[in-house]
């Protein structure tokens, strides 16, 4: 009994946590559109995840670009088909794997970053004195990383498949002695517009997906000092979650446009 009883609530905390999540992206959407903007926020906060998230997201890239090359490039040798490498590897990178690493790997240093700083400023009473100020301090502190988050994420995803790519050219210069106007002729030919563009809408979400989950964790911190570790430590974990929901969705909806 006592077993069905804690499911039972664990199944309605959760619900409740979506209800809390929704409504707070609803009052993210209805508060972007209102006056006054926080522009100079705004390109601070793209400053600070963009240039700050650039050396981590690009080392990883191009680590993957390395790693996923030398993995692949055995097995194609057995078949024959090592010419066919920069074409696999472009597309496997630039529909899939680009965009997902690089969402994780934001995932884990702004997500967890947005949820450390809105914690503090919560358990601190800063956000409570600017609410007595008069500031919205929603649309000072929520509204423009969201926005910071939506517009940096595709930017670093183009960024690490660039260098993703520059690896697994390093790899294949010096295995195949390949030229690299030759491999990226051959990554072009490859890549077609229907590879791009739902890369890059998904990228979008994903960012969308960093943003507001790391700012509701933050900004609805409670327990104290021991709650702001918390609410870092849970945005990291729903927002890879969603992530991958919103990836296998995105998936899904593109293989159905794909058929059609």
């Amino acid at each position: 009994m006592n077993t069905v009883l804690k499911i039972s609530e664990s199944f309605q905390s959760f619900l409740s946590e979506i209800g809390d999540l929704s409504y707070f992206s609803g009052r993210f959407f209805k508060e972007a559109f209102k006056r006054p903007f926080e522009f100079k926020e705004f390109i601070r906060q793209c400053y600070q995840m963009g240039n700050r998230s650039l050396l981590l997201v690009a080392v990883t890239g191009f680590i993957i670009g390395l790693v996923f090359t030398l993995q692949s490039r055995p097995t194609l040798q057995e078949f024959g088909a090592v010419s066919w490498m920069p074409s696999m590897v472009s597309i496997s990178i630039i529909r899939e794997i680009g965009p997902i690493i690089t969402a994780l790997i934001c995932a884990g240093r702004i997500g967890s970053g947005i949820g450390a700083e809105l914690g503090s400023m919560r358990v601190t009473e800063q956000i409570d004195a600017m609410e007595v100020s008069g500031t919205n301090p929603f649309k000072f502190l929520v509204v423009t990383r969201i926005l910071a988050t939506i517009c940096m994420l595709p930017v670093l995803v183009i960024i690490g498949d660039g260098i993703a790519l520059y690896g697994s050219y390093l790899v294949e210069n010096l295995k195949g002695n390949v030229s690299f106007q030759l491999y990226f002729n051959q990554v072009f030919e490859a890549l077609e517009f229907g590879d791009l563009l739902p890369a890059t809408i998904k990228s979008f979400f994903f960012g969308f997906a960093i943003g507001l989950v790391g700012c509701y964790k933050g900004y609805n911190c409670k327990k104290g000092t021991a709650g702001v570790g918390l609410a870092a430590n849970s945005a990291v974990v729903y927002t890879s979650m969603l992530l991958f929901i919103i990836d296998f969705i995105a998936v899904f909806v593109t293989d159905i446009f794909y058929d059609l």
